[in-house]
């Protein structure tokens, strides 16, 4: 069963408990501005913009997160972020219960939410090793990703209640509510967070991994040491790699409402579809117990790619649903197995800091894969068919995968040396 020795620690359990609130909270919110945009401008393209708002702050703050979260104490830098999610949640309350029917207002208001977050994100990962014993930085990976895909799962279905419930005026109301109440309880947990400041210039000299020596930078200069030190390393470059590759080839949710339109005779079958690789992220996190055991990580994780790709091709040539479901939730646990390792060697291998900064690099990779994914699926549709498009991309991650490993064997090669690994 799952590992949950890091609850144990207090400030790990304060922290997961917000940030599993938070994002079971933010599920409301995600439900609910698209559903306030359709209502206003009776437009899917206006609805698709959102994500259009949403990836471009997540890229260029993302990075630039990261090199601030290198750069200043991590605690306060969460605290800054939060308050401006907090506060733009707010502001998306406040303008439905005001009536305003503009998706301008919406676009702004969800591309400064997804700013928050882009800026939080890469401190609120890196500081993992420092509240947690290295040995237990996989365990406390993998609880976080459960409880964070358990929100995923969970977050939607309410939000979909919430909607049933009341009238869509009501319900966006309610559910923006209810998001900037749930997220009070991750301030809290932030608040509540010690110092946690950059490591100092002589520590940065003793350490160095890259062999240069600099002063934490939050400016361009910063962001582009972070850079040089990730092509410098094979074994972080070609976990981002393999992890691009099998969100590019291998994410078929934009193909969900064609299949289960044409093959399933459209109904409940499409939110089985989307539900289904979460679902099996959360099964995989309650039965990882063995994953801090591993000590061949670079290993496990392309094993973990292999399977998300093989399982994901497999699902795209099933008839059945029942089938169809099952083999994208075996997919949805080697993906969250992926993401555990993934995460768990950029953070132990990289000093600590440059983790803002490489974690600054790996939000970017994580929110930039699916969307890539999804114009790739939906593009190779057009050109040949859904299917064909859904297994052929499958595999085809598999193969690339393996060849990538092949290729450059130093990730497969890694384990992780108790010794020198973390903040060395």
């Amino acid at each position: 069963m799952i590992d949950t020795r890091p609850l144990r620690v207090p400030t790990f359990r304060r922290t997961w408990i917000g940030n599993g609130a938070s994002y079971f909270g933010f599920q409301f919110t995600a439900v609910a501005v698209p559903v306030q945009m359709f209502a206003i401008t009776d437009s899917p393209t206006w609805v698709g913009l959102l994500g259009v708002a949403g990836l471009v702050p997540l890229l260029i703050f993302g990075l630039w997160g990261g090199a601030v979260a290198d750069a200043v104490d991590r605690r306060r830098l969460l605290l800054t972020s939060s308050v401006l999610t907090w506060l733009t949640t707010c502001g998306l309350l406040v303008q439905a219960l005001l009536g305003a029917r503009s998706g301008h207002l919406l676009l702004a208001l969800t591309a400064v939410q997804s700013a928050g977050f882009a800026i939080s994100s890469p401190a609120r990962q890196a500081i993992v090793p420092r509240i947690v014993p290295e040995g237990m930085v996989p365990a406390a990976n993998t609880l976080n990703y459960t409880a964070t895909t358990a929100g995923g799962v969970l977050g939607p279905l309410t939000a979909g209640l919430i909607m049933g419930i009341w009238s869509t005026g009501t319900g966006v109301v309610v559910a923006y509510a209810l998001d900037a109440v749930l997220f009070a309880i991750t301030f809290w947990a932030t608040w509540r967070l010690p110092s946690i400041p950059p490591v100092s210039f002589h520590d940065a000299a003793g350490d160095d991994a890259a062999g240069d020596v600099e002063m934490p930078s939050a400016g361009l200069r910063g962001i582009a040491v972070g850079l040089k030190f990730l092509v410098t390393q094979p074994v972080l470059l070609l976990s981002f790699a393999i992890d691009l590759v099998a969100m590019v080839f291998a994410m078929p949710r934009a193909l969900f409402p064609a299949v289960a339109e044409e093959q399933f005779g459209g109904g409940s079958a499409v939110g089985w579809l989307y539900s289904a690789i979460a679902i099996g992220s959360v099964l995989g996190g309650l039965t990882s117990g063995w994953i801090g055991r591993v000590r061949r990580q670079g290993l496990a994780l392309v094993v973990a790619v292999v399977g998300w790709g093989i399982a994901i091709g497999l699902s795209g040539l099933a008839h059945q649903l029942w089938l169809m479901v099952l083999l994208l939730a075996v997919a949805g646990a080697a993906d969250l197995v992926s993401a555990v390792y993934r995460q768990t060697i950029m953070q132990t291998f990289a000093p600590d800091r440059l983790r803002g900064r490489l974690q600054g690099v790996f939000t970017v990779v994580v929110a930039g894969g699916p969307r890539l994914g999804d114009l790739r699926a939906g593009a190779t549709a057009d050109l040949t068919s859904v299917n064909a498009s859904w297994a052929g991309g499958g595999f085809a991650a598999a193969g690339l995968a393996v060849l990538l490993a092949a290729i450059s064997p130093a990730l497969i090669r890694y384990r992780p040396d108790r010794d020198t690994s973390g903040d060395r």
